[in-house]
């Protein structure tokens, strides 16, 4: 069974105490305010009271019970004040090595560590960076997470996948080989990828740029969906064109279409929605459909 964590803003009217590793208190107001003003004032960043309040924010993430974007209903809110600690985070840390057998590490960041307690999955070389969250069920294959991500229940996240800082990753979600999701710091008030629920996502798939990928959606091999990216539906008589937003249940494979050039016309990279999952099956029967009925490569 897998645990779910309340985030801090869901909790947010409870009267909520959290104490540090020093031993000192901080509301989540307390938190918020202290970042706020070190991110407006670098004079005031060498205080103990900041650094305090920074690792209590990465210790945090670690854990989920803050995210740097949430759901909020049918929309996503993202928590730029999160982002800040994190950011503040890097030059407040110290470079130091660490080994693994012969590896070597030279890092500012440490690794995440206790997989078995979280249960989680690791499989060698998989690496995911303290402050990033990996919730129970979450297999990770060879692969990389960044700082600030946040991955939902039973996801599986292949070989040579990478999810970039602060991408939001759902429940059930699967990461094909080689899928590359895009980290988003600066500027603060970005929204980071978001891949919902139950998508699936096909070998080399690149999402970046904030890019938001609909719940139990099923990207084919090779999709790039950016944040100016053709998202081109073409199931009706006429095309329904989207940018940065695979809405849910779509099913999308790599397109072009013609654009004019002074040299001449050529072809540039889209995505085109093909289909919709059936909502009459369940999700592995429904991507199983799904690709056959339109021969997606996967």
């Amino acid at each position: 069974m897998c645990s779910t964590f309340k985030s801090i803003s869901e909790t947010i009217l409870l009267p909520l105490v959290f104490v540090n590793f020093a031993g000192i208190f901080f509301t989540m107001h307390n938190l918020r305010n202290t970042i706020e003003r070190a991110w407006e004032d670098s004079s005031y960043r060498s205080e103990s009271c900041v650094h305090d309040a920074v690792n209590k924010v990465i210790s945090l993430l670690n854990i989920g019970e803050v995210r740097v974007a949430e759901p909020i209903g049918d929309s996503w809110r993202v928590n730029d004040w999160v982002k800040k600690a994190v950011l503040l985070y890097f030059p407040l840390q110290k470079m130091h090595t660490t080994h693994c057998g012969p590896l070597e590490f030279h890092d500012k960041i440490p690794l995440k560590s206790d997989y078995a307690k979280q249960g989680v999955r690791v499989v060698p070389h998989a690496i995911a960076r303290y402050g990033a969250f990996i919730s129970q069920g979450v297999i990770l294959m060879p692969s990389y997470i960044n700082i600030g991500a946040w991955i939902g229940c039973d996801t599986m996240v292949d070989t040579w996948a990478t999810v970039g800082s602060c991408a939001q990753i759902g429940a059930g979600v699967h990461l094909s080989g080689g899928v590359g999701i895009g980290g988003v710091l600066e500027p603060v008030q970005a929204a980071p990828v978001i891949v919902e629920d139950g998508c699936f996502l096909g070998s080399r798939c690149i999402v970046v740029e904030g890019a938001h990928i609909g719940k139990e959606a099923v990207l084919g091999a090779n999709v790039v969906i950016t944040a100016s990216t053709h998202i081109i539906d073409v199931t009706g008589n006429n095309p329904v064109e989207y940018k940065g937003f695979v809405p849910p249940r779509s099913v999308v494979i790599p397109g072009s279409y013609p654009k004019r050039f002074p040299s001449g016309e050529y072809n540039v990279p889209c995505a085109l929605i093909i289909g919709k999952r059936k909502s009459a099956t369940d999700l592995k029967t429904s991507l199983n459909n799904a690709l056959r009925e339109f021969d997606v490569a996967i």
